[in-house]
Order: C-alpha cells, then sequence, then structure tokens
C-alpha cells in the first residue's frame, strides 16, 4: 500500500546523535532482536564506530503502527556532502536533529537548505535534553527562527535513554508525506548508491520512483548496461531477499555485474523491454575530487599491491579517483584523487588497517589551471606537472564559498583567520546566540589545516563547510625542494608568489632539523624556476681517521685526511638520502 510508505532521512551535525537515535527506532520497532542490540548498528565500519562518523549512507527498512518506514541514513562530515544529496533526493521528509548542548552548526544548516531546496517535510528535533549542560530552550529559539515553526512543532527528545522516541516515529507517520508515483506504469528506479560483494557482485540501493521492480531483464538507462538481477531485497537492516519491490519503496538490486563503475550514482534503472520508451529521471552531481595527493609504498616492491588495494576500495567508494605516476625518489606510485581531507585520512587509514600496507603521502594540493603562453590549458593536480614559468601566461585556482558558524565573541580571530589564508569576508547574519560568516577562501589554504586552526581558535565551539565556487587568477609559483641537488617532487609545492621565498625557508629549515645527518654533507635548497632561495646544510658526521696514529711523519696524517675528504666527496655524488614517512607527516603540519 503506497499510502502506508514513509520515506526519510536524518539531518544533523557531527556527533549530534543520529546514529544513536537510528539505533532506537530500530530497537523501538523490532526491527533489530534483543540479542543484535549493539550500539551504532548502522556503523559497519570499524574506523565509523571508532571516529564516532558515519561515512557511507546505510538504509533501514522499518514496520510501525501498520507503516514501512524507509530511513535513508546520512553521513554529517562536509567531506561526504555528495552521499546526503543523494540520499535526501530519496526521500519525502526528514528529520532535523539538533544536540540541545550545542545548537545548530555549519553542516546542519547547509543539508536543511538541501532539504528545503528539495522540497522536504522537516521535522525539527532536540536531542540530549536528559544531560545537565543542555541548553533546550536556547536552541529551540534557534531551531524556530530558521524552521519558522512553533515550539510545538519541536520534539524533545533523548536518543540515549529512548525518552520521547515513540513521538518521533508518530511524527513521521502523520507529517511526511506517502510517495507519490504511478504504479502500473514502467518501471523507474533511481540508484541512489553503490557497493560491491565478493558474491552478488555490484549492489545497487534503489528507491522506486514508478512501477514495480521484479527479477527480470534490468536496464541503467545512462551507462547502457543490462543484467539479469542475482537478488532484490530490502535492508532490514540486515540484506533480506523479496520478489518484488513496489512503487515508492526502497531496497538493493544485486546485479551480478564484476564491475562497480557501470553503476553510474544517480542513474535511471528500468526493464530491459522499455529501454527505449522510458525517460530518465533527474539525477545527481558526480562527486568532484578536490584534495589530490600522490601515495607511494615505503617498500617499492609493495606497489602492485597498493594498486590492488586501491581497485578493491574504489569498489566501495564512487568517490575515489586514481591513476598511476612516477618519482625520481619515491619509485612508482599513484596519484588520487579525495573530496576532502578527512576522506583522504580514512582512505589511508583503511589502506594500513585492511591491507598492511605503509605508505607515503605527498602534501596535499588542488587541481589548478593553467593557460600556456600558446593558448593551451592545462589542468595541474601536483607541482610535478607545472610548466616552466618562462611557458605560463596565466594561472587560476580554485576558490571555495565557506560558511562558519560561531560564538558572537570570537568573530574577530575568525576574521583574522580568513584574512591570514587569503580569504575574503562576504556577510555575516545572526543565528540566535550565534554568527553565520560567508566567506571566500582559495581552497588550497583550506586543505591542510584550516579544521585544527579554527577549532582551537574558538575552543572547538565553530564548525564551517565549503563548497567549489570558482576559479580566480592567481599570481602563483611551484618552489621546488632539493637535497643532494636532486628535486624531490614530494616535497615541492605551489604557492602564491609573495609567500614562496617565506614558504621555501620554512620548509628548508624544517628539513634541516628532521632530516638524520649522513656521513656527507647534504645542500637542503629551495628553489623558484631555477632561482635557489632558500639553503641550508645538513653537515656530515665527523669521524676522526688520525685517532690511531701515534707520532710519525706528519706526511701519514696528511694522506688520511686528503683519503677521508676524497672519500666524502664521492659519498656526496652518489649518495641517496632516505625520506620516511614521519618526515613528510611533520612537514604537512603547517604549524
Amino acid at each position: 500500500m503506497q499510502d502506508k510508505i514513509r520515506n526519510f532521512s536524518i539531518i544533523a551535525h557531527i556527533d549530534h546523535g543520529k546514529t544513536t537515535l537510528t539505533d532506537q527506532f530500530l530497537h523501538f520497532t523490532n526491527t533489530v532482536t534483543d540479542q543484535r542490540k549493539t550500539e551504532r548498528i548502522m556503523d559497519s565500519n570499524p574506523i565509523e564506530q571508532e571516529r564516532g562518523i558515519t561515512i557511507k549512507l546505510a538504509p533501514a527498512r522499518m514496520e510501525y503502527r501498520g507503516h514501512t518506514l524507509n530511513l535513508i541514513d546520512t553521513p554529517g562530515h562536509v567531506d561526504f556532502g555528495y552521499e546526503v544529496s543523494r540520499s535526501l533526493a530519496a526521500c519525502e521528509g526528514g528529520l532535523l536533529v539538533v544536540d540541545a548542548t550545542q545548537g545548530i552548526q555549519a553542516q546542519t544548516l547547509s543539508n536543511y537548505e538541501q532539504a528545503r531546496a528539495l522540497g522536504l517535510v522537516i521535522i525539527p528535533v532536540v536531542n540530549k535534553v536528559d544531560l545537565p549542560s543542555a541548553e533546550t530552550d536556547r536552541v529551540m529559539l534557534e531551531i524556530m527562527e530558521l524552521c519558522e515553526c512553533s515550539d510545538e512543532d519541536i520534539i524533545q527528545v533523548s536518543a540515549k535513554t529512548g525518552q520521547n522516541v515513540q513521538a518521533v516515529l508518530d511524527a513521521i507517520i502523520e507529517r511526511i508525506p506517502a510517495p507519490t508515483g504511478t504504479v502500473d506504469s514502467s518501471l523507474r528506479a533511481l540508484l541512489i548508491t553503490s557497493h560491491y560483494d565478493v558474491h552478488k557482485g555490484a549492489i545497487g540501493l534503489v528507491r522506486v520512483i514508478d512501477g514495480e521492480l521484479k527479477k527480470e531483464k534490468l536496464h541503467f538507462l545512462s551507462s547502457q548496461t543490462s543484467f539479469l538481477p542475482v537478488e532484490i531485497g530490502v535492508f532490514s537492516p540486515e540484506m533480506r531477499p523479496v520478489t518484488s519491490i513496489k512503487t515508492g519503496e526502497v531496497g538493493y538490486v544485486a546485479t551480478g555485474l564484476k564491475d562497480i563503475k557501470s553503476l553510474k550514482i544517480g542513474d535511471t534503472l528500468t526493464q530491459y523491454h522499455q529501454r527505449e520508451k522510458v525517460e530518465l529521471l533527474a539525477g545527481y552531481k558526480e562527486p568532484i575530487p578536490m584534495v589530490f595527493m600522490e601515495l607511494y609504498p615505503t617498500d617499492t616492491s609493495e606497489f602492485t599491491l597498493l594498486q590492488d588495494a586501491m581497485d578493491k576500495l574504489s569498489l566501495r567508494d564512487a568517490a575515489l579517483r586514481f591513476k598511476g605516476t612516477h618519482s625520481m625518489a619515491l619509485g612508482s606510485g599513484l596519484r588520487v584523487g579525495f573530496l576532502g581531507i578527512l576522506h583522504a585520512e580514512i582512505v589511508l587509514e583503511r589502506l594500513s588497517r585492511e591491507f598492511n600496507l605503509e605508505i607515503i603521502a605527498t602534501l596535499p594540493s588542488v587541481t589548478y589551471r593553467v593557460e600556456t603562453m600558446s593558448g593551451q590549458e592545462l589542468l595541474v593536480q601536483t607541482p610535478a606537472e607545472m610548466p616552466d614559468p618562462a611557458e605560463i601566461r596565466i594561472i587560476q585556482e580554485p576558490i571555495a564559498a565557506m560558511k562558519i558558524f560561531t560564538p558572537t565573541e570570537r568573530m574577530g580571530d575568525i576574521l583574522n583567520l580568513v584574512r591570514d589564508r587569503r580569504g575574503e569576508f562576504k556577510k555575516s547574519t545572526h543565528v540566535g546566540q550565534r554568527m553565520s560568516i560567508e566567506c571566500e577562501v582559495p581552497l588550497a589554504e583550506i586543505i591542510t589545516d584550516f579544521h585544527d586552526v579554527l577549532k582551537s581558535i574558538t575552543s572547538g565551539y565553530a564548525s564551517f563547510e565549503y563548497s567549489f565556487l570558482k576559479y580566480t587568477t592567481v599570481d602563483a609559483v611551484k618552489v621546488a625542494v632539493m637535497l643532494n641537488h636532486e628535486v624531490i617532487d614530494a616535497l615541492s609545492f605551489i604557492t602564491v608568489r609573495e609567500r614562496a621565498e617565506y614558504d621555501g625557508r620554512k620548509i628548508v629549515s624544517k628539513l634541516k632539523e628532521i632530516l638524520p645527518r649522513q656521513m656527507f654533507e647534504v645542500p637542503v635548497q629551495a628553489a623558484i624556476g631555477g632561482k635557489v632561495v632558500a639553503r641550508e646544510t645538513i653537515k656530515a658526521f665527523r669521524k676522526d681517521v688520525t685517532a690511531k696514529l701515534y707520532g710519525g711523519d706528519v706526511t701519514r696524517r696528511k694522506k688520511l685526511l686528503a683519503k677521508q675528504a676524497k672519500g666524502k666527496k664521492r659519498m656526496k655524488q652518489f649518495g641517496k638520502v632516505e625520506i620516511n614517512q614521519e618526515t613528510f607527516m611533520s612537514i604537512l603540519k603547517r604549524s
């Protein structure tokens, strides 16, 4: 019965209790038995459980008061915003969950605006009202101002104790509309996300918009891929096979396909024999990698293992992009595109945990647009790709639109931080007792440690979110870092000209402190277009070769010293400087 179906998602900032509330729904509706009562049921990945964040969206189907409730879980972190847009598009309503101790945060605001733009019905929920530090009245005023609703529309809950969870489930049935869709027409289902299973192949999570999904030959319209499904079913929250998925329902299709890339997120699924007649559904934006790093195995013989591991990870992560690269100093590696720094951290952690790989990751960089003197336009993702300065006409860098949410008294510190990062203030608005600051900041200034600095200057109270806005012209240069006269691409970086010399001196002096001394003298240099702007010298170990002499002719002493000098000269000529992961990580941290 279509009018007995409710599709909803939960909109919340990290740590506002979204996953705990989901667990309470599953227990209250008896979807999960008492034997399986574990915390964070929906976050199956160990990294999700440890960090207390949701990375991959997970669906769950519950039965309550004769209704079928489909919850499509959404991640809360800014890096996984593309997962949020997809899950919201598959729903008719959403719960806006706000922590009573923290109030509305930047990510909540951004996802709320997305949900409003899609026309979703919003149910405001204040969580953690049982805590002694809860400021329930203040937070309710903030929500009333944001959602333009009365205090009666807001439900006060404690996801931890289960207080008022039933009232939320009742509100979902009463306030969120049933899905619309034509039961009798040809099948049209929207592909929300996908993952890979060794036995069932690529599995797509779908929302049936029109018609009925059965076990017959199916076809994806955008990718032009046809297949006979191995299994169709629903999540409760484990995968449970069913004979058909009806209009308005959410379920999965095990395609049996071995290549997950043929499942384009936002694609339209239909019956094979109707493929010519059916219209495409409005899809999603493809996730665009914003941050690039080069990954090299510490042991060069493990390169094929790294490739295999990345292939396996990309089966489960549609946003991961990578291709081969080579460095003189580090050997063969992969250039990988990530959505943001947290995404990169999680991928690196998974490579280390699940595949036991030791990885050297280079400094993160963004994509620059470079127009050469001959009129050719290049996309430069790493410093090594930057052409010679004489060939460059214009360099453009990506700018992000940023929204920062902060206590009013910290506004001055934040504006100083934005200016320090070459940002431009646009406007600020009051939301309750806090400020929403809108500004434009170069993406290159955000991807290293902006989040850490923002948290430290505001004692952890500020939050921010950003999205790509435009490209603008910038006077940028490549600073090449050289060890023993050999350019180390992995340490080289692109920065604005006015800061290039300062940053060059900083990295050179840092390398002098960090790199171990060798048996020969090692010059550490930073150069811009062939001109050395900074130099430090790591002194050689000194061995007293004349210690064993006692008396005798002075020429013997001179001979030994000359021989030592000759050996050091030869060492300097052919010597290699080993660079370990700790060196890279300590350079990566600006401060």
